[in-house]
């Protein structure tokens, strides 16, 4: 009687602990894919951030130097300007474009998973060269200006074109504000960039048509962050 007793009792307790480690096990499961998830890959919310904080401290870098600026006129000078070798506010606006050549590639990380096209490449283009214009300031050599200059060609036309290539992937999946809006902000963002070059008026068309792309970036960025724009829905 008391080994069967005992017998009950080993498989009771055999019993009972098998379900807890069961359970553990699927608990210890979830856990291990939530902390795999949280440590992985940046979250696309967290890259569309890159959207404003880049474009946020481009734009407010130029502001700020216009105002400390003495000599240059943001009617008439080119940004650049204030990121020239010698130039006082150098520091200031060289920070403002690393602001945007690092957040936007990164943004753009965010949109090419909402976005289907070529827009993210364009957008990660223009971060890229607006580097490259801090990396090869004004007044260092002929040689350096000429590098600037391909530079800043580069990452006006692929700013503006961004929006312009976001356009029909948009409207396709029912965005048409952003979708409409892009192609406003791109329109003027390539037409101000064109009469840069032109007139005493070129400070004032570059601002201009720099901010229409920002505007834009950001506004994408924004419905990024308030998951109002998502991943398309794919048929298989």
């Amino acid at each position: 009687m008391k080994f069967l007793i005992d017998s009950g009792f080993r498989v009771e307790v055999s019993a009972a602990t098998r379900r807890p480690t069961h359970a553990g096990a699927v608990s210890h499961c979830r856990m291990t894919q939530a902390v795999l998830a949280s440590s992985g890959r940046p979250s696309r919310r967290m890259l569309a951030l890159g959207g404003i904080v880049g474009p946020v401290g481009f734009v407010a870098a130029w502001a700020a130097g216009a105002v400390r600026s003495d000599d240059l006129s943001p009617v008439r000078d080119a940004i650049s300007r204030l990121a020239a070798v010698g130039a006082q506010t150098r520091p200031l606006m060289s920070t403002g474009f690393v602001a945007f050549g690092v957040g936007v590639p990164i943004y753009a990380a965010a949109l090419r998973q909402v976005v289907p096209g070529p827009a993210w490449i364009t957008a990660t283009v223009t971060g890229l060269a607006t580097t490259g214009v801090a990396l090869a300031p004004l007044d260092h050599s002929s040689a350096v200006d000429s590098l600037h200059a391909a530079f800043a060609v580069l990452g006006y036309v692929t700013l503006a074109a961004t929006p312009l290539l976001a356009y029909r992937p948009l409207m396709r999946s029912g965005h048409l504000l952003l979708a409409r809006v892009g192609a406003i902000a791109g329109t003027v963002a390539g037409t101000s960039l064109l009469l840069s070059s032109v007139g005493d008026l070129g400070g004032l068309f570059q601002r201009l048509g720099l901010t229409a792309g920002d505007v834009w970036i950001v506004a994408s960025a924004v419905a990024i962050l308030s998951g109002r724009l998502t991943a398309p829905i794919t048929s298989s």
